[in-house]
């Protein structure tokens, strides 16, 4: 068995880290995961969210690794990941496993954020993997083909991640934007149906005095 543990800190808060979590895939940078569904999802007594999701992915493995280990490793495979999401104390874990082809490679994955402890405006990551290959050839060697290449995708995980930012932050300026250009016509609306009223209401007081001051000069 391989096992690796690495940190990052995202340049970004807890919550908005958490949130592109949910929706880094599909992404440009991680074209191996082709289809996510969710299975179960609850919130527990303290307010922890609990999920179970299935990931298809694509291990893109190189003909000779195809051929050495004696299996087909160009098929879709299906991981499981469970996460939970603790808004009170700001960490969100993920822990992934594959169950396609189980039998002769274990790949352990877990994913943790949570805000930084020297900076609220920052979020750690720690990411943890292990993997364990049996029952085919060069097992040791396979499994540090493995972690190597799991580290290139943990790579290209954290520029999926700035690439869901960037939009997420996009989508907020363009809703505000949006929002701010509704304000300003409703306002317009506003002060044009409120001069259009006090019109009315002051022909009408000018009608009204009008009509007593013709009923005062009329004799009974």
């Amino acid at each position: 068995m391989k096992i690796k543990t690495q940190e990052h800190t995202l340049n970004h808060p807890w919550e908005t880290v958490a949130q592109a979590a949910w929706r880094k895939y599909p992404n440009p940078q991680n074209g191996n995961v082709t289809g996510l569904d969710v299975l179960d999802r609850k919130v527990d007594s303290n307010g922890v969210l609990h999920s179970h999701r299935v990931m298809r992915t694509e291990w893109g493995l190189p003909q000779w690794a195809n051929n050495l280990i004696g299996l087909n490793l160009k098929q879709p495979c299906y991981v499981s990941e469970h996460s939970e999401v603790d808004p009170k104390q700001k960490t969100m874990s993920l822990k992934s496993k594959n169950w396609t082809l189980c039998n002769y490679v274990s790949y352990d994955e877990k994913l943790t954020y949570s805000s930084h402890p020297k900076d609220s405006s920052k979020t750690l990551l720690t990411h943890e993997t292990a993997i364990s290959v049996s029952n085919v050839p060069l097992t040791s060697y396979m499994e540090s083909y493995f972690l190597n290449n799991s580290t290139s995708n943990s790579s290209k995980g954290l520029e999926a991640m700035e690439w869901v930012i960037s939009n997420i932050k996009n989508e907020t300026a363009d809703t505000w934007k949006k929002a701010l250009s509704a304000v300003d016509r409703y306002e317009r609306q506003f002060k044009t149906e409120t001069a259009d009223l006090k019109k009315k209401a002051i022909g009408a007081v000018q009608g009204m005095d009008k009509v007593i001051k013709e009923s005062a000069g009329t004799p009974l």
